[in-house]
């Protein structure tokens, strides 16, 4: 590799015809991450071998190391982070599973490793197709957890990730959560900024007086017991907290260096302000949900759509804001969770625990769609609506959980 062809790379913004993956993939050169490790498994693997691509075409500079498994890779940018690296990992469906000791001890430790998802069914029985499962193992060990909708996204979301998870008040770990195939294969145009926008948006990775090294010999991973178990708990709690405020802080200057964004970096409203019955998902759900949500509206039907971009941290007060004055909800939930109360979805109990401090609460109905990657349609998402409204108009909630477009 010569300094000079990596000099020139990324010095003039440009638009690229890519994948999610392949966004991803920039992001971390864009960001001048030190250690990025692989493992092959699809969909998550398109991102290590456009990686790979960049760096043999002297456009990237870091350590790329193939570990002999997802947990040995997870493992390795983890004591990477640990001594002042920049890092990056990734995984899909069961070998995010793999790494599962590795990825929790991450968050336990406080190192702002930053991973991506390519959501993948689990197996048995296998499919390569989207379900959002697997991220969502790591909701309560204190990862960051976020849902993008395209390759545009994939790329800003990966420069916000460093940006929040390294800030001094927060060093968690950030996980950036693609839809398997539809976003991780899909291509679409996306605005790539310069090497110097970054530098100037993104600092360095600066672990100060918690840098593993010689001259600082300090303990990592101690055994704590029960005297010190549950400070350290409430330490990464308090981090989570503040997670907040650096979000609201990082995306607000993104917008002003980059010129883009959303009003909120949590949530994405659609035609929600007068809107009656209003569809929450995550993910590229939006993109049926949107075009189905302007036919209803051009039918004079009042609704809307939220999209959670962020479910961990969960933003509570930005949901209620957005949906308490909505007569119904139609959550479309792409995972599950067997036994839960209604034998509803993960993020239908998730808003529906965030709505319930409210006096007036909307009617809640949970629809379980697109698992392993079956494509959710324009007509499905008019179905949902038409269950809604009528549970709306005749104040009673037949089925609280639907199982959408499933043979019997």
């Amino acid at each position: 590799m010569t300094t000079t062809v990596q000099n020139e790379m990324f010095t003039e913004s440009t638009e690229e015809l890519i994948s999610g993956s392949e966004a991803i993939a920039i992001a971390c050169a864009l960001a001048d991450v030190d250690v990025i490790t692989a493992y092959p498994i699809r969909p998550y693997d398109t991102v290590m071998q456009y990686v790979s691509k960049l760096k043999a075409d002297g456009a990237f500079d870091c350590d790329f190391i193939v570990a002999e498994s997802e947990h040995s890779q997870f493992e390795i940018v983890k004591h990477a982070s640990a001594v002042g690296a920049r890092t990056f990992c990734g995984s899909s469906g069961v070998g995010w599973f793999y790494a599962f000791e590795a990825i929790t001890v991450t968050a336990g430790l406080r190192m702002p490793v930053v991973a991506m998802v390519g959501n993948r069914a689990l197996d048995d029985p296998g499919a390569f197709g989207v379900e959002h499962n697997d991220a969502m193992a790591v909701r309560d060990l204190g990862w960051h957890l976020y849902w993008v909708a395209t390759a545009q996204e994939a790329l800003d979301t990966a420069l916000l990730a460093y940006k929040v998870a390294e800030d001094r008040r927060v060093l968690l770990p950030f996980a950036i959560s693609c839809d398997g195939s539809f976003l991780t294969h899909s291509q679409a145009i996306v605005q790539v900024p310069t090497r110097a926008q970054v530098e100037g948006y993104l600092p360095g990775y600066n672990r100060h007086e918690l840098q593993l090294h010689p001259d600082n010999p300090i303990t990592v991973a101690p055994q704590v017991n029960e005297d010190w178990l549950m400070e350290i708990r409430r330490q990464t709690d308090d981090a989570m907290r503040r997670a907040v405020g650096v979000v609201y802080e990082a995306y607000d200057e993104f917008k002003e260096v980059f010129g883009r964004g959303d009003p909120s970096p949590f949530i994405e409203e659609y035609m929600t302000e007068d809107a009656e019955i209003i569809i929450v998902g995550m993910g590229t759900l939006a993109m049926p949900t949107r075009v189905a949500v302007r036919r209803m509206r051009e039918q004079g039907k009042k609704v809307g759509f939220v999209r959670v971009k962020f479910f961990r941290p969960f933003a509570v007060e930005e949901i209620q804001n957005a949906l308490k004055g909505a007569k119904g909800i139609a959550v479309i939930d792409r995972d599950y969770s067997y036994g839960s109360p209604s034998f509803g979805g993960v993020l239908f109990h998730e808003l529906r625990s965030a709505l319930y401090p409210l006096q007036e609460r909307p009617m809640m109905l949970n629809f379980i769609a697109g698992l392993g990657g079956r494509e959710v349609m324009v007509r499905d998402i008019n179905e949902m609506v038409e269950t809604t409204e009528k549970a709306v108009a005749t104040g009673k909630i037949e089925q609280e959980t639907t199982w959408v477009n499933v043979r019997e």
